[in-house]
Order: structure tokens, then C-alpha cells, then sequence
């Protein structure tokens, strides 16, 4: 899939813009705070609905603005697509081909992205949240029906510690406490699921990637690790799990008036040579691990979705050394559209981009070079 055109309005630092971009690689470079990273961040926005920078919607509304909007026009393997997603107070209103849809969740997945930043390290070394969060994102542009299981399973989670917090230790509406377990089983044991799917497939591309980026010295592992008992894809063995186990923790959770176990504490593990890489592993090591995952996403959702998602890579080349910096564009050059933010091209074997138009960004106006 390409992006042909572009619009922003109100979007930061963006008044309005139209950008007609090329199919192959658009390379954006200018100083910091110019608005880079802000067009990378709109066309993250404009897939999956939310910023990978920011919790909050309103940071995305221009200053003194009640609403942005962010329109873009995709060729796809089947056609051309018209998305647009307007964010305000009051919410947030998604359309495809001009008409409204009901919920985000039917509108995730017309447009998928693999976003690769430096603050992607944390995938692989920081807190197990930042992993369920990528799990989430990724998972949920390639099945939409994840996203509905996962709010689904939030809403139920957050009822049941709101019936925790409020429940008199030792006088517990068993009944009802019950319920919440098999609502709750019922949407974990779906996500769970998917997740250990998602990850087998995950493993099998980064592995074969890794070991090319290392010339064989090193084997990746990913290792799926729910808050209970083994992974499996039996739905049904999940469940009895999980209610197994809730029953086990109930008195711990009334306790501390909290939910101990679920999807909302899973984990995966990267491992290098079987050692965990966010323990042992080296700074180099950790970097080649995050680049092996996102190129592997690009294969997974190639394989799943039927063609290439848009590759975002905001200011990481300067990152990578030479070696890595070639393994990257050799695998988005000339099959996947991709967007590149540097401050400079001095530290980017730039003879590697063929055919790359260069937009120089100043204070949020761009300038087209000639292409390299």
C-alpha cells in the first residue's frame, strides 16, 4: 500500500498542509522542533487512531484550536481508499471513503504502519507495560476484533477492581464476584490467544532477520509469558486456567482490591543466544533486537494483510552503524513505502536510497529537493 496524498489541519504545529508524497522512500530533513516528527506521528495517527507519543488527544489539537484533522488517500492492493480521522473534546470521528464509522475498531486496519523511533529500545528493555502496549497496537491493525476483545476485557477488568476496592473482606457477593470471573476469563482467554499466535509468527520472522543483521552469531528468542500458567492457542484449556487461577488469588485480590492476574500483566521475553537480552544483553544488542522486531512486523503484516505497511523511521538511521543502516534499506528499498526524519544526512549512507525525494522541513514548510 502507498500514500498518495497527505492533509493536516490544526494537527501541532501544522496550520494546514497538503503533501503529495512518492511511492519509495520520502526522506524529511531539517533541525529539531521543525515538525518531522510531528507528519511521521499524523500518519501513525491517521492508522491506528492514537499517537505513539502521547496519551492525550489534546496534545495533537493545534494551539487555541477545538479540532484537528488528519485526511489521507491510500492506493491499496484492491483500490484507493479516502481515511480521515477528525480528534476534538468531544471525542474522535473516523471515516473511509466519506462515511462515518461506528467504531474505531472498524476503522483500524484500512491503513497499517510499522513505526520504528529511538524510544523503541524500551520495547525491548523497559517495563513489561511498553510490551503489552506494542503487542496491543500491532496485533489490533491486523485483527480488528482484537481491539473490541481488549476493550471489552478492560471495561470488564476495571468493573471488577471497582468491586474489589468497594467489597467487605469476609461478606463477598460470591454470585456476583463470579460473574466478573467469567466475564473476564471470557475476553483474557481470546487475547491471550491471539497474543501467542501473533508472538509464534513474530519469532519465526525475527529470528531468520537477526541472524542475518549478525551474520549467524546470534539466535533471537521471543518468548510469550502470560501472568499464569504455559502458553497454549487452545481457547478452552485458557479458560479453565483462568478461572482456575483467579480462584486461587481471590482472597489476595479482595486483599489489595486489584486483579493480580490477566492480560493486563503478560509479558514477552527477548532472548539472545539464551540469555535475556533486556538483562544481559549490550547496548548494540538490544538496538539489532528492536530493528529485527520491526522488520519482522513488516513481514508478519505483508503475510497477514496481503501487502507492505507503511514504514515510519523517525530519526533511527543516524542511530544504527553502517552494517545495520544497509540490512534496513535493503529491506524496504523498492517494495515498502517509507518516511525518514533526520537532522542531517551526514551520518546516513545516503548511496543506499535510491531514488529518494528529499523535503527539507522548516518550522513546519517543506521544501522539495531534487530526488538522490
Amino acid at each position: 500500500m502507498f500514500l498518495k496524498k497527505l492533509s493536516l489541519s490544526h494537527y501541532r504545529n501544522y496550520e494546514q498542509l497538503t503533501l503529495e508524497v512518492t511511492n519509495g522512500v520520502n526522506l524529511f530533513v531539517g533541525p529539531n522542533a521543525q515538525g518531522k516528527t510531528n507528519l511521521l506521528e499524523a500518519i501513525y495517527v491517521l492508522a491506528l487512531t492514537k499517537s505513539h507519543r502521547t496519551h492525550q488527544d489534546r496534545e495533537l489539537i493545534g494551539w487555541n484550536r477545538d479540532e484537528a484533522v488528519v485526511y489521507g488517500e491510500v492506493d491499496k492492493k484492491y483500490g484507493a481508499v479516502q481515511l480521515s480521522l477528525a480528534l476534538s473534546k468531544q471525542g474522535k470521528k473516523a471515516r473511509i471513503n466519506g462515511l462515518e464509522q461506528r467504531r474505531l475498531s472498524e476503522f483500524i486496519g484500512s491503513f497499517n504502519v510499522v513505526m520504528f523511533a529511538p524510544e523503541d529500545l524500551e520495547i525491548v528493555k523497559g517495563a513489561p507495560g511498553i510490551r503489552r502496549r506494542f503487542l496491543d497496537m500491532e496485533i489490533g491493525q491486523v485483527y480488528p476484533s482484537y481491539l473490541y476483545e481488549s476493550m471489552q476485557y478492560q471495561k470488564v477488568l476495571q468493573q471488577r477492581n471497582n468491586f474489589l476496592k468497594q467489597a467487605d473482606f469476609g461478606k463477598v457477593d460470591e454470585n456476583l464476584l463470579a460473574i466478573w470471573d467469567e466475564q473476564l476469563a471470557r475476553h483474557g482467554t481470546k487475547i491471550m490467544k491471539k497474543r501467542q499466535s501473533f508472538i509464534e509468527k513474530l519469532q519465526g520472522w525475527a529470528e531468520r532477520i537477526h541472524s542475518g543483521i549478525t551474520a549467524g552469531q546470534e539466535e533471537l528468542v521471543i518468548d510469550y509469558k502470560p501472568s499464569f500458567g504455559e502458553a497454549t492457542e487452545d481457547e478452552s484449556i485458557l479458560f479453565d486456567n483462568f478461572m482456575v487461577q483467579l480462584n486461587k488469588v481471590r482472597n489476595q485480590d479482595l486483599r489489595r482490591g486489584t486483579t493480580l492476574i490477566g492480560p493486563h500483566r503478560d509479558d514477552m521475553v527477548f532472548s539472545i543466544n539464551g540469555k535475556e537480552a533486556h538483562v544481559f544483553g549490550s547496548q548494540g544488542q538490544q538496538r539489532t533486537t528492536a530493528l529485527s522486531l520491526k522488520l519482522a512486523e513488516l513481514e508478519l503484516i505483508r503475510e497477514e494483510a496481503g501487502e507492505y505497511p507503511i514504514l515510519l523511521l523517525d530519526d533511527v538511521l543516524s542511530e544504527l552503524d553502517r552494517n545495520r543502516q544497509t540490512q534496513l534499506i535493503e529491506t524496504f528499498q523498492d517494495k515498502v513505502q517509507t518516511f525518514i526524519t533526520t537532522t542531517g544526512t551526514e551520518s546516513i549512507d545516503v548511496s543506499k536510497l535510491q531514488d529518494a525525494a528529499v523535503i527539507h522541513v522548516k518550522n513546519g514548510a517543506f521544501v522539495l529537493d531534487k530526488e538522490t
